[in-house]
């Protein structure tokens, strides 16, 4: 008998066959405790984990499916916008890129809308979604936000935003840091028409998103952990050459510093927000279905 050929080959091979029958999304790796945890547990906790609560990203259809009543919204499409305005191009062209985070995300752009029922009650929610490009707001985002507004004046019906993004979108250059003073006369629109205007802030929230419609809530909610600011903070240490506090810019930070309302974990939104928009519109105690 052979020992190498008979023996330790064969164990070997079975050994890597198992490794490559065995799913890729069976485990999922916590980004801030570094915790394996079984995909279907992460999933069921709606992408929070269960060691350390660190809220993962999660994309607008998931947001959708757990903010409205039974998970049923209708999506509203925002105008179509020029696709690359500047004919912009660095390593990749700008079209190249929009074509391959479509691709990976199924989606048009860093933004949709829909409107449904929070807590029995109308309502148009909009969610970045940082897995495109990074959620960076250029016009695509600026008009579904404006749409969003529109929709809500026209159905009087309270505005909800989640923020999540890397700021301006630098393929867009001065069009997308235009989006700041549009978005921010779009929330004035929804203000002015004495409907609710609330925004949620997840990780992360910076940039011209920060600087624009992200602060500009009549109730300002982040989820636990959530990194808001303008700069980040590696940029902030480099310039003003001081360490920084500890947690500073974090959700938490925020709200002891009086720029947050509230923090809430994921798990507590719509029943939050079914809570402020009946107080808020003077409406009747919301109504909870099954999510």
């Amino acid at each position: 008998m052979n020992w190498l050929k008979d023996y330790v080959r064969p164990r070997i091979q079975r050994v890597i066959r198992r490794k490559r029958e065995a799913p890729d999304n069976l485990w999922h790796k916590c980004g801030e405790c570094g915790q394996l945890v079984y995909h279907k547990e992460f999933a069921a906790r709606l992408n929070v984990c269960p060691n350390c609560g660190h809220h993962g990203r999660i994309a607008p259809e998931l947001r959708f499916a757990i903010t409205f009543d039974d998970g049923r919204y209708e999506k509203i499409a925002p105008p179509e916008v020029a696709r690359d305005p500047l004919r912009f191009k660095d390593t990749k062209r700008y079209t190249d890129r929009l074509k391959q985070a479509q691709h990976k995300t199924g989606a048009k752009d860093a933004m949709e809308v829909a409107t449904g029922t929070i807590g029995g009650q109308e309502a148009v929610v909009a969610v970045q979604n940082f897995f495109f490009m990074g959620g960076s707001m250029g016009l695509a985002v600026g008009e579904a936000l404006i749409r969003a507004a529109e929709e809500a004046v026209a159905r009087g019906a309270p505005l909800v935003v989640f923020t999540a993004a890397g700021g301006a979108r630098m393929q867009e250059g001065i069009l997308s840091l235009m989006q700041m003073p549009r978005t921010t006369i779009a929330v004035q629109m929804v203000k002015e028409a004495g409907l609710p205007y609330i925004v949620v802030l997840t990780d992360p929230t910076t940039g011209g998103v920060t600087a624009s419609f992200a602060m500009l809530g009549d109730v300002q909610i982040a989820e636990p952990g959530a990194l808001i600011g303008f700069a980040g903070p590696r940029v902030i240490e480099q310039t003003i050459r001081e360490k920084l506090p500890e947690g500073f810019q974090r959700a938490e930070y925020l709200l002891e510093h009086g720029m947050l309302d509230m923090v809430v974990p994921r798990s507590e939104l719509r029943e939050t927000l079914a809570r402020l928009i009946a107080h808020m519109t003077r409406s009747a105690e919301p109504v909870f279905g099954d999510r």
